[in-house]
C-alpha cells in the first residue's frame, strides 16, 4: 500500500483549500473512521451563551404566583407606554411608516449604519451649537438596545471593566457579561434625588476601567440630573480619562418643572458615545429604531400629572418611602422591611403584593438595588389610582410598627 498527501497550495490572498490522503493498493480505514476519533454529536452551548443572563426575566420568570382572582390585574412592571392604549402613537409616525412602505424604496439592504437621508434629519434635529453633529456623527440601530451594545464592543475589550449605576437597567450588566467585560457598580443615593456618589464612582476606577455609563433620565429612578451634578460626573470622567456611554433614551421626556441637559452639551473634552432612540417619546418602542450619536440635544417632555398624583398616593402609604421623579416613566419606591417582617426582601414583598391585590411592580433587586421597587406611571390616571389604592390597602395589613412622622418625612 502507498499513501500520497495532495495539499492545494493557497497563493496571495487564497489559503489552501484541500488536504487528502489517497490510499492505493490497500484497504486503509474507511470515510469518516479516522484512526483515534469516534464521531458523536458535541453541540454545547458557547461560553457567550454562558455568560448572558437577564435578570428581569429571572426574576419575573421565577415568579410563581397567582393574582388575586376576585381583583383585575394591574401590571405596573413593563416599561412599554403602549401597552394601556392610552398613549396612542401619533398620526405623523404612522403616516411617515406608511409612505416609506408604499414608497418601493426600502424594501433592500440598507447601508449598515443607516440610511444617509435618516441620518441627516437625526444629525439635524439633535445637533446645537455647543455640541454640533453631522449625518457622519450619525449611526442607526435596531433599536437602543443594539446601540449600547454596539456602543460597550467599541468602548471595552474582554478583561476591561465599565462603570454602571446600581441601582441601573439590567441590560448594561447583561451585554457587558456577554462579552467579557467585568460590571463594577457605582451607588445612586436615593436621599439625593438618586444622584451619582460621585466618590465612591471614582473610587472604582482603575487601570483596566474602558467607559463609564450615565443613564439620564434614570430607568428605573426616574430621576433627572442637574446641570451641576452633570459638570462634576464630567469632572470625574475628565480626570480619570475614561469616555461615557450616554444612555438617554429618555431625554425627550422630562417634566414640565425640571430641565434635561444632554451631557454632551457640557464636555469640552470628554468623548460621549449617546445611545437613543424613537421607542419612548414616539410610542412606538416595537418598532425597534435606535441610534449612537456623539452629541444630544435639549428638549422638555411632558405631563407630570401621573407622576404626582402616584408620588402623592404613595407618601401616605406606612412602611414605603416613594422619591419624586422628575422625568421618565417610572417611580422607585423604597420598602422599610423592618415594618414588613413577614417578607424576606423585595422579591417576597412584590410577589405577594401580585397574590393578594393583582398588582404587579418590578422588585429593585431586578436593578441590582435590593429593598426597593419599581413603578410604571404610564397607566391611564384611573387605574393608577386604583393600583394605588391596592398598594396601600396591601401595606396596611402587612405592616408592622408606628406609623408617626410618615407624611414628614415624605413632604421633605
Amino acid at each position: 500500500m502507498e499513501s500520497y498527501l495532495i495539499h492545494m497550495n493557497g497563493h496571495g490572498d487564497h489559503p489552501a483549500i484541500l488536504d487528502v490522503h489517497v490510499n492505493i493498493g490497500g484497504s486503509g480505514p474507511a470515510p469518516g473512521k479516522g484512526k483515534g476519533r469516534k464521531p458523536r454529536w458535541a453541540v454545547r452551548a458557547s461560553e457567550m451563551s454562558k455568560k448572558t443572563f437577564n435578570p428581569i426575566r429571572a426574576i419575573v420568570d421565577s415568579m410563581r404566583v397567582e393574582p388575586n382572582p376576585k381583583k383585575p390585574m394591574i401590571s405596573l412592571s413593563i416599561g412599554d407606554p403602549t401597552v394601556f392604549r392610552n398613549l396612542p402613537t401619533d398620526d405623523e409616525v404612522t403616516r411617515a411608516v406608511k409612505e416609506a412602505l408604499d414608497s418601493g424604496r426600502y424594501n433592500g439592504y440598507a447601508p449598515s449604519v443607516g440610511y444617509q437621508s435618516c441620518r441627516e434629519v437625526i444629525a439635524a434635529s439633535y445637533s446645537c451649537p455647543e455640541a454640533p453633529l453631522k449625518a457622519q456623527d450619525v449611526i442607526l440601530t435596531s433599536g437602543c438596545s443594539q446601540a449600547i451594545e454596539l456602543a460597550l464592543a467599541v468602548l471595552a475589550n474582554p478583561g476591561q471593566n465599565i462603570l454602571v449605576p446600581r441601582p441601573g437597567f439590567s441590560l448594561y450588566k447583561t451585554l457587558a457579561l456577554s462579552l467579557g467585560i467585568e460590571v463594577k457598580f457605582y451607588n445612586l443615593l436615593p436621599e439625593k434625588s438618586w444622584e451619582i456618589d460621585l466618590k465612591h464612582l471614582e473610587s472604582l476606577v482603575d487601570e483596566k476601567t474602558a467607559c463609564l455609563i450615565v443613564n439620564n433620565p434614570s430607568n428605573p429612578c426616574g430621576s433627572v440630573f442637574s446641570k451641576s451634578h452633570l459638570q462634576k460626573i464630567l469632572a470625574v470622567a475628565s480626570r480619570q480619562c475614561i469616555p461615557i456611554l450616554a444612555d438617554e433614551i429618555y431625554g425627550d421626556m422630562v417634566f414640565a418643572d425640571w430641565k434635561y441637559e444632554p451631557i454632551a452639551v457640557l464636555s469640552t473634552n470628554v468623548p460621549i458615545l449617546s445611545c437613543g432612540g424613537l421607542a419612548k417619546r414616539w410610542l412606538v418602542p416595537g418598532w425597534r429604531m435606535g441610534w449612537i450619536l456623539v452629541h444630544d440635544r435639549r428638549d422638555i417632555f411632558g405631563n407630570e400629572a401621573n407622576a404626582d398624583l402616584c408620588y402623592t398616593a404613595l407618601c401616605a402609604v406606612p412602611g414605603l418611602r416613594p422619591i419624586r421623579p422628575a422625568g421618565a416613566m417610572y417611580l422607585m419606591v423604597g420598602i422599610e422591611m423592618e415594618h414588613f417582617p413577614e417578607f424576606e426582601n423585595d422579591m417576597e414583598f412584590t410577589e405577594q403584593l401580585i397574590a393578594e391585590q393583582s398588582v404587579f411592580c418590578l422588585p429593585a433587586t431586578c436593578f441590582e438595588y435590593p429593598g426597593f421597587f419599581r413603578v410604571v406611571i404610564t397607566a391611564p390616571e384611573e387605574m393608577m389610582m386604583e393600583a394605588c389604592a391596592r398598594i396601600q390597602e396591601f401595606c396596611e395589613q402587612h405592616y408592622q410598627g408606628s406609623e408617626v412622622a410618615q407624611d414628614l418625612e415624605c413632604d421633605k
